[in-house]
């Protein structure tokens, strides 16, 4: 089951063009594509007539989709307009046309009820398309739950372990957390000062501020609803006071996480890192996306791994210890919304 009522990223805006895009959202299979004025549209994926894929047809002239069996066509609002084997389509020819809105560089479609549709509710992921902060991310698709990959992100003491030799830190699990639920949101704050700086970030500081020594590194972590994850992160020089906010001798970063469930085992990741540091730097920019993607990739096999085990039966009771204040806080929203 899945939060309804609700805005999920289904594409990065780039990636809707005049050419068909398949997604599944929540077990609903939809198609998006973009007509010749350059609005988005989401449909539901199958023809009214014999259920074939409309994803695999073809956008007209005229901005109409054109299913790839039979020929039918239909408009943005899902309303058949042409059936070429007679002068006049029925009228109860349609498709459902899901809401969309296009924000912070991603297509959200709206799930659930038409009526109660709601642009407040669209997941304030601003720093993703704002001029202080650049960056260009990815997209996944993870054999997985959605809730598990919100438990990885709401819990980062796994870096350690799963990311030992970029951004994990052997003094990340001792760190002390706290855990707050405000304003219909789940934040997590650890700080870990005065310290040796992972490798990752190690690198980052040199090559922005050309410092080599201890560092203070902070994680910021803001669950969102239904399912996105807004972190800041970043390292200072130690005792600059970087983790309250004077990050003027740091590197500052946020990670974007839109998370959308494709069904019960799988779902769709769109990412990002973006930073306020060496922005003209479109070098710096790939190396670093290269680098995140990698990070993440080394998730996606844990994450899988985990979903691969609970598949096959037996003790699935998850355990919950201190660590996870955030995770059990984030569960609990989403399950008020189901």
């Amino acid at each position: 089951m899945y939060p309804q009522n609700q805005w999920y990223a289904a594409a990065w805006s780039q990636d809707v063009t005049n050419e068909p895009l398949a997604r599944t959202i929540c077990g609903e299979d939809i198609v998006l594509y973009r007509q010749p004025d350059g609005r988005a549209v989401a449909l539901a994926d199958r023809c009214w007539h014999r259920q074939a894929p409309l994803s695999m047809g073809r956008v007209l002239d005229n901005g109409d989709l054109q299913c790839p069996y039979h020929g039918l066509e239909f408009n943005g609002e899902g309303v058949c307009t042409r059936v070429p084997s007679q002068e006049c389509p029925p009228r109860k020819a349609r498709v459902r046309a899901y809401p969309l809105s296009e924000r912070h560089r991603f297509v959200w479609v709206w799930i659930g009820d038409a009526d109660e549709v709601d642009e407040r509710l669209i997941p304030g992921l601003h720093w993703n398309d704002h001029l202080d902060w650049v960056g260009e991310g990815g997209t996944l698709t993870i054999a997985c739950n959605f809730k598990l990959l919100v438990d990885n992100l709401m819990d980062l003491t796994h870096e350690t372990y799963v990311h030992s030799t970029t951004i994990g830190d052997e003094k990340l699990p001792g760190a002390p957390v706290d855990t707050s639920v405000e304003n219909g949101e789940v934040s997590v704050r650890r700080v870990i000062p005065d310290h040796d700086p992972a490798p990752f970030w190690k690198a980052e500081i040199a090559n922005a501020l050309e410092y080599q020594g201890h560092c203070d590194r902070w994680q910021i972590i803001r669950f969102i609803p239904p399912s996105c994850i807004a972190i800041d992160v970043g390292v200072a020089v130690a005792g600059t006071g970087g983790p309250e906010g004077h990050r003027e001798q740091g590197v500052n970063a946020y990670v974007i996480n839109a998370i959308t469930p494709i069904d019960e085992r799988n779902t769709l990741y769109l990412w990002n890192f973006v930073r306020n540091f060496d922005r003209g730097n479109a070098q710096r920019t790939a190396d670093i996306q290269k680098r995140i993607e990698g990070v993440f990739l080394e998730d996606v096999a844990m994450l899988e791994g985990q979903q691969r085990a609970m598949d096959r039966g037996g003790e699935t009771r998850m355990v919950t210890l201190k660590i996870d204040s955030g995770i059990a806080a984030a569960r609990r929203m989403i399950d008020t919304l189901i």
